[in-house]
């Protein structure tokens, strides 16, 4: 008896030892779901699932400024040049020419802290366009530019992860992890902070955001003291209008609470 009884135990602590190994894997798996192709995971929201119902319903024109565009967004839905789906096309005619703030999407919903997944693809040399967190901060994306204003920058803020970049028509994917600034007194003591994954790879962890960069035009507080004047607003997650036809298509949240300054995956 006490022989099975010692057989008995130890199975249950193999079990258990399973179960939690099991979990871990899940969970880190979970975590770093990262690249084209990544789906959403439990707790997320989608932002952009291919369909137009979507569209009309989580984003809105960005009405600063700059604005030139009508009412009903004008981005077009097209069919996936390299797989299956129809996906958005972020070439509006009113910001032909380059005209930016013109004709920018930003969601109606306005975040803090999240987890971001974004896939985008350039048809042209030189095709312009950027995501923005919080409607502050601008990740770039710009096909041709491999400096601190180029693809995949925390723009003016970092080199770019030029390396990583899968070129023109193809896709590539932004993962990331942002905590918004925090403040005291109504004074900033926290700056902006992001971790990226790009196309699957670590580009840059812990990049602290001093400013919003490009003026009034480029986003919320870019014309308060030089775009040195960030205030505690949350904003949405922007898509930005360059004239150029940049596609984008898998577009999900995930709302997080991060107490210490501290985006790594």
């Amino acid at each position: 008896m006490k022989t099975v009884s010692n057989y008995s135990g130890l199975l249950k602590v193999a079990v258990i030892f399973t179960l939690i190994l099991a979990g871990g894997i899940f969970f880190s798996c979970s975590r770093i779901r990262v690249g084209v192709g990544a789906g959403a995971p439990a707790g997320a929201e989608m932002l952009f699932d291919g369909t137009r119902e979507m569209l009309d319903e989580k984003w809105t024109y960005w009405e600063g400024p700059g604005f030139e565009a009508g009412m009903s967004i004008q981005w077009e839905l097209v069919p996936d040049p390299a797989d299956e789906g129809m996906v958005l096309n972020s070439n509006d005619p009113a910001a032909a020419g380059g005209k930016y703030g013109a004709a920018d999407i930003v969601t109606r919903e306005k975040y803090r802290d999240f987890r971001l997944h974004v896939e985008f693809l350039v048809e042209q040399e030189g095709g312009n366009s950027g995501v923005y967190l919080q409607n502050r901060y601008e990740i770039q994306i710009l096909d041709g530019d491999s400096s601190m204003h180029g693809m995949g920058a925390v723009i003016n803020e970092i080199e770019s992860p030029y390396q990583y970049y899968h070129g023109v028509g193809k896709w590539n994917a932004y993962d990331l992890i942002f905590r918004a600034a925090r403040f005291m007194g109504g004074e900033r003591t926290e700056k902006a902070m992001v971790t990226l994954y790009f196309n699957g790879n670590k580009a840059y962890t812990n990049i602290g955001i001093n400013q919003v960069w490009g003026g009034p035009r480029s986003g919320l507080d870019g014309g308060n003291d030089g775009g040195k004047g960030i205030t505690d607003t949350p904003g949405g997650i922007k898509l930005q209008a360059e004239g150029h036809p940049v596609l984008y298509r898998n577009i999900w949240i995930r709302e997080l609470e991060l107490e210490k300054p501290d985006t790594d995956f």
